[in-house]
């Protein structure tokens, strides 16, 4: 058995005794549990790329799982294809008519239904959805009986149709809040780090000076000027953006958008220099193993709140964290496990610095350390369970 670094053997058999013992529950409890994902359409098509032609449901699923997207917000047992759990992407439409040919419904089944099929077939009794908008409360007045307990994360603001779950969940208080304030019942649960990632974050041949990937859009306006006081630095440094652009911003760069209220959106010199296509998966994973700082900037509308994903996957890859100020989930500290910015000038400041006397490795590492210690996927899993 390999043991991680300052890991002793008693705490890694308590781990592993701890999650055995969870799924024993899940087993005792005859709790079979759905967990229901989501995807971006810009990343159709890197996981076009990866699935063979004919390749059926359980194929082009495990393709998926072994990409790594979205990982974080993945429970143990559907990483480990534990018998009592069902996973699906229930917006892939590739996906899901594969699994509908196979079990002999109509090629112009609604996915919604394909999905509901799903449920019944797995005898679901817990429904854990991470795609809650897509299938709101219209969706679940059609559950079958023996679904017990519906659960939904939903970690942005707004007016969503959430009122037909049991529980809602998110590592943000002032959006649970929100929902609270709506008569709907909320819990705290936060992402974990992907175990996947401990490879990635050993690597020790980092080129990539300062590295962000994210969405650019309207959202963004905040960002558009920490991104473009970071991307003058591209000069004296190797600074790599990998943006998902909105459809606005691509088309304010093209002669159409060259005047009226696009110029909002269109990104200016300084970012188009150092811009590539977005990453996903473990393409991303490879490109924060290169990374000794990851950039993060909440969109606009994130309130006071911070912890996305992006903190988790940039942390448990070994790369410093470098992130506007806000309130952040228990172990993630400035100075310790990442490093906080109040503006844009402050970001290049900290830049610098942890570059020039090389405090980004010894932060870097803490904060990998944290990450993979208080946010594993025992620990996520055993949150889960006690939801339920």
């Amino acid at each position: 058995m390999r043991f991680a670094p300052g890991q002793s053997a008693p705490s890694t058999v308590k781990s592993f005794i701890l999650n055995h013992a969870i799924l024993d529950i899940l087993k005792r409890e005859c709790m079979r549990l759905f967990q229901n994902s989501g995807t971006t359409s810009n990343y159709h098509s890197r996981l076009a790329s990866l699935i063979q032609p004919g390749d059926r449901f359980e194929a082009q699923k495990q393709v998926f799982l072994h990409d790594r997207y979205g990982a974080s917000h993945l429970l143990k047992p559907v990483l480990e294809n534990a018998p009592e759990v069902f996973f699906t992407n229930g917006d892939d439409e590739r996906l899901q008519r594969a699994w509908a040919h196979e079990n002999g419904l109509r090629d112009d089944t609604p996915l919604a239904d394909i999905l509901l099929a799903q449920i019944e077939a797995n005898r679901t009794e817990v429904f854990y959805n991470l795609d809650p908008i897509r299938f709101d409360s219209v969706f679940l007045k059609r559950l079958p009986g023996h679904v017990k307990r519906t659960i939904a994360w939903r970690a942005a603001p707004g007016k969503s149709d959430l009122f037909g779950y049991d529980l809602v969940v998110s590592n943000f208080p002032s959006i649970r809040a929100d929902y609270e304030s709506m008569g709907i019942r909320t819990a705290e649960f936060f992402p974990a780090h992907d175990p996947e990632l401990d490879a990635y974050a050993d690597n020790d041949d980092r080129d990539i000076d300062v590295l962000f990937f994210g969405g650019f859009s309207r959202h963004h306006q905040r960002r558009r000027e920490i991104l473009d006081t970071v991307a003058r630095l591209g000069d004296r440094y190797r600074v790599v953006f990998h943006l998902d652009n909105s459809r606005y911003t691509r088309l304010a760069e093209t002669p159409l958008g060259w005047f009226g209220p696009l110029a909002a959106v269109r990104r200016p010199t300084s970012i188009r220099r150092v811009a590539n296509p977005p990453v996903f998966g473990r393409e991303m994973y490879a490109q924060l193993s290169r990374a000794k700082i990851v950039i993060n900037a909440a969109i606009d509308m994130a309130g006071g709140d911070r912890g996305n994903m992006r903190c988790f996957e940039a942390m448990g890859a070994g790369a410093l964290l470098l992130t506007d100020a806000g309130n952040y989930p228990p172990g993630m500290v400035d100075g310790q496990t990442m490093r906080v910015y109040d503006d844009a000038e402050e970001t290049v400041e900290i830049i610098k610095q942890s570059l020039g006397d090389g405090s980004w490795k010894g932060i870097a590492t803490e904060g990998h350390t944290t990450i993979r210690t208080e946010y594993n996927k025992e620990k996520q899993l055993e949150k889960f369970v006690s939801l339920v």
